[in-house]
């Protein structure tokens, strides 16, 4: 079915919940887990005098929060013959970095949490979501 999964993550209770199905999936299909955590790049730069104290703080935690998500999502993947990897990328655009990820490892399968804007907010901003799936060269599956 699927060989191997890829399962971004920003934390958030909705994307919990995708890893939940995600693990249920892979423990089923016998696939592997990949999970990715976009840390977007410093909204900032460019905009004054960027303050580097301001810079390192967003970076710390940023770092904080993937290292708490993929903790939480590798104690329920904690399953005998489930395999799990993970890794923390940068860029500004989350749901490239996501296509890319699932190209660069080779997942068959993206699962995600829909993301909870509605709205303006939604028409003014878009969705991770709804980028990838724009962009996804495999199947996507979302998860509210």
């Amino acid at each position: 079915m699927y060989d191997k999964i890829l399962l971004p993550t920003d934390g958030s209770d909705v994307a919990f919940a995708a890893a939940e199905r995600a693990v249920a999936l892979a423990k089923l299909a016998g696939s592997e887990l990949h999970v990715v955590f976009v840390q977007e790049s410093y909204p900032y730069t460019g905009i004054g005098s960027t303050n580097s104290a301001g810079v390192q703080a967003y970076l710390a935690d940023s770092q904080r929060l993937a290292v708490e998500a993929i903790a939480r999502i590798r104690a329920v993947a904690d399953v005998p013959g489930l395999t799990l990897s993970a890794e923390t990328v940068e860029g500004s655009s989350p749901a490239e970095q996501i296509v890319e990820a699932a190209r660069r490892c080779g997942a068959d399968l993206i699962v995600m949490g829909s993301h909870g804007r509605s709205g303006l907010a939604r028409v003014v901003l878009g969705s991770v979501a709804g980028k990838v799936l724009q962009l996804s060269p495999v199947p996507v599956m979302i998860v509210k």
